[in-house]
């Protein structure tokens, strides 16, 4: 009932009359892994339409040359290529992070549908010098005369961002809290992303013994919690972005990395980072907590179960009335949520006992994930697992400096990654602080 109340009263930051922020104040960072594909190709130009200052697309070495191809025949003076020796949407974002020059950073998916007018609702939350992050509302981008198989998995998905499009809305209205900040769209300031402390824990984050390089926007929404920084999501369709989800089995496995992503993140939240409870204790018990007591199928039985043994003393009519009403009333709970989506699709209602039994099963999903948090592939994308070893590893090995007998230090052999790049503490904070010196920039642009 709360949260129904609070997405009820929420609503957006309206366009200010005297922006102090303009497209011309914004850089769009695009990781992707193909460098040229359908997808970017529709999505390149809906960016371009909003007149950003400047897209930075990172792919890696393999495939710049087609990405470079793909921009010279867009021929967008806008767009500038750069790329990694591996596929890793954090590092790939790590690397444009210092090229930078603008005030604020929109980070992008590279299969997201813009419209014209996102830009200016995306910046104007930032008046408020206080708020260090903006995210977008999203709406799934359905098929085009779709198969019954295509239309059943869309269903799920559309229904996915649904609920999400709901939690975000009615958490920032009751305490300013959001789940987590979509990287599908997202909007931070550039000085925030640039300092260095962010840029190495950002690629330094740990999941137990091993180093993460998942789970990139989670890590940003947690920092702008813990750092002091408010959050705020743009709810409105001039702020709305399309993207695409699986429209086959395949949408399980997206399900599967989104259940374990939010048990790193929301387990992270809660017991180590611990800042939330404090901050966002709405956000916490509505949507934090439900990793851990959100088991639908569980929850309904229990619900049927208490009220059925509690009645014994009634008629079998008053029973069965009583279990119809909670039945009806449970149907509600499910529903509630998805009103905006049977309001533009009205022909999905007759889906809906589905969505429920979906969700029943998505309870089996979210057990496998918590047995399997270790594990970080996509399995829905070709060729996003190729290095997905580099998405959780062992972190690297820091030598001591050993002393020799006159009491001078001896250097140690710095090891390296496969990659190249020194795995020496020192050395690696070094190169970290030089690329910051390079593209160091301040709030106050």
């Amino acid at each position: 009932m709360v949260n129904c109340y609070s997405f009820w009263r929420f609503r957006p930051i309206p366009l200010p009359r005297k922006p102090s922020y303009f497209a011309e104040d914004v850089t769009v960072i695009i990781p992707t892994l193909d460098g040229d594909n359908e997808t970017l190709r529709r999505m390149l130009p809906t960016c371009i339409e909003t007149e950003p200052r400047e897209i930075i697309l990172v792919t890696i070495d393999a495939n710049l040359k087609k990405a470079s191809e793909l921009v010279r025949g867009i021929n967008d003076r806008l767009i500038r290529v750069l790329s990694i020796p591996q596929a890793n949407k954090r590092l790939q974002t790590e690397r444009a992070i210092p090229e930078v020059r603008t005030k604020i950073t929109v980070l992008a998916d590279d299969d997201v549908l813009w419209p014209e007018t996102l830009l200016e609702w995306i910046l104007a939350p930032f008046e408020n010098l206080a708020i260090g992050g903006v995210g977008t509302c999203q709406r799934l981008q359905r098929a085009v005369s779709p198969t019954w198989q295509q239309r059943f998995w869309n269903f799920f998905g559309a229904l996915y961002l649904e609920r999400r499009n709901f939690d975000i809305a009615a958490c920032t209205y009751m305490d300013g809290g959001v789940p987590c900040l979509s990287g599908r769209t997202v909007a931070y300031r550039t000085c925030i992303l640039q300092d260095d402390d962010f840029k190495y824990e950002f690629t330094h984050e740990t999941w137990g013994k091993y180093q993460l390089n998942a789970d990139d926007d989670n890590f940003v929404t947690r920092w702008m919690v813990s750092h002091g920084w408010k959050t705020y999501v743009q709810y409105h369709p001039d702020a709305e972005v399309q993207t695409t989800l699986e429209d086959n089995s395949r949408f399980l496995r997206q399900c599967l990395r989104w259940c374990r992503s939010n048990w790193r993140s929301n387990l992270t939240s809660m017991f180590v980072e611990r800042t939330v409870w404090s901050q966002q204790p709405w956000s916490t018990y509505a949507v934090h907590l439900t990793t851990l007591t959100a088991w639908a199928a569980l929850s309904d039985f229990l619900l049927f179960f208490t009220l059925y043994e509690g009645t014994t003393g009634l008629s079998i009519n008053w029973r069965r009335t009583l279990l119809g009403v909670l039945a009806l009333l449970v149907c509600v709970t499910k529903w509630i949520k998805l009103v905006g989506h049977y309001r533009r699709f009205p022909a999905d209602i007759l889906m809906f006992p589905l969505s429920i039994l979906f969700g029943y099963a998505h309870g089996i999903i979210k057990i496998y994930a918590m047995c399997t948090l270790n594990e970080t592939t996509w399995g829905s994308r070709p060729n996003a697992d190729t290095e997905d070893y580099l998405r959780m590893m062992p972190p690297p090995q820091y030598y001591h400096t050993p002393k020799t007998v006159d009491g001078k230090e001896e250097a140690a052999p710095s090891k390296t990654e496969p990659n190249g790049v020194p795995s020496n503490q020192h050395e690696l904070h070094q190169l970290q602080v030089q690329a910051f010196q390079q593209g160091m920039l301040i709030c106050t642009f």
